[in-house]
């Protein structure tokens, strides 16, 4: 397909947003169906996650984060961090599986499978978003609320668009490579040690970080990690992170285009 005809598949996505909703919907409820408390486990999870952190790192290791402020336990900083790479972490692990998980919708002529790798992605922002009201809680029981945790939503853009553009370009390659569906989880797994999770950026030995200023995530994690500390919110680190997610997004959306035509065919 031509980029004309790329552009014109990403300007038409809004269109299909009520199918898309249906679709998310769907697939968070399969996910809880049959559970003894069912969707509420959106909730628990995250919650018991928190306070499993705040055992093994606050009492048990009694961890401290390299100039950690005063009162800010380590496992907030951990968990603040993991709430952003989650939701990339989600989109991407799934995204071989989505076009393939939908072999009558593929052959359907008239349907946007343009949408199906935007499911995962919806999934995962309604599990950011339950992490995030804990996260928010938790901070206001330890006393370190700030206003700007408002822009924890905001800050998470370019890791939506980096996550969306994997999603796009992994769906079209998994429809194809079944062993896409076991390597990508291991590349996700060992990129969550080479992102600033577990530890800042400023932890990283000085001749290696202008390698990991090369990874989008390191520089929303730690932004979004600012955001929830009050302090100033490092901008160039976010805006080249956006730029690249976006040129993600767009290169992912145009690979995926330019290989659905054999879809139908593959599957």
């Amino acid at each position: 397909m031509t980029a004309a005809s790329t552009l014109s598949l990403l300007r038409n996505l809004p269109r299909h947003r009520y199918l898309l909703g249906q679709l998310v919907k769907r697939d968070v409820l399969l996910r809880y169906r049959g559970a003894m408390f069912g969707v509420a486990w959106m909730f628990l999870s995250p919650l018991l996650m928190l306070a499993i952190f705040a055992f093994v790192f606050g009492h048990i290791f009694q961890s401290r984060w390299p100039q950690q402020p005063e009162g800010m336990p380590f496992w907030l900083m951990l968990y603040a961090g993991l709430i952003v790479f989650n939701l990339f972490a989600e989109t991407v692990s799934r995204a071989p599986g989505t076009v393939r998980s939908y072999p009558s919708y593929v052959k359907k002529i008239i349907f946007p499978v343009e949408i199906l790798p935007l499911v995962p992605l919806g999934a995962g922002l309604i599990h950011a978003a339950f992490n995030l009201l804990i996260l928010t809680l938790a901070l206001a029981w330890v006393g370190h609320l700030s206003i700007s945790i408002l822009l924890f939503p905001v800050l998470v853009i370019p890791v939506l668009l980096l996550g969306l553009g994997f999603a796009w370009f992994l769906s079209a390659w998994g429809v194809f490579l079944k062993d896409m569906t076991q390597i990508v989880p291991l590349f996700v797994q060992m990129l969550l040690f080479l992102s600033p999770v577990f530890y800042p950026a400023s932890a990283v030995p000085e001749f290696l970080r202008p390698v990991y200023a090369l990874n989008p995530l390191g520089a929303v994690i730690e932004t979004a990690r600012a955001a929830m500390l009050g302090h100033s919110i490092p901008w160039a680190g976010w805006l080249a992170a956006l730029g690249f997610g976006l040129a993600t997004a767009l290169i992912g959306l145009a690979f995926f285009t330019h290989a659905r035509d054999e879809f139908a065919d593959a599957l």
